[in-house]
């Protein structure tokens, strides 16, 4: 008369196989999240790089912009075609 633990408690088979799954889910999973914490990815470089040149850019452009707003000094610009079209005051309207 051998007895079976799986015999004495009636919910025991579906406990194992459910610890057994999560068992493999978990060994299964392993990989996916080494593979995601990898920083020198080439792409993950390479994104890197772009948003480097991007911001390198974006500041030499707003030094040029800030250089071209001081520059207070330029002379008064003239109109180099009121001759062709007339002064103000000249009645054609």
């Amino acid at each position: 008369m051998l007895l079976f633990i799986g015999d004495l408690l009636p919910g025991f088979r579906a406990m194992k196989k459910i610890v057994a799954s999560a068992i493999v889910l978990g060994l299964l999973g392993g990989p996916v999240f080494a593979q995601k914490s990898r920083s020198d990815d080439p792409i993950m470089i390479q994104e890197r790089d772009k948003q480097q040149q991007a911001e390198a850019l974006d500041k030499q452009y707003k030094r040029t912009l800030d250089q071209t707003r001081k520059e207070g000094d330029a002379p008064v610009r003239s109109d180099p075609w009121a001759n062709m079209r007339g002064g103000p005051n000249d009645g054609k309207r």
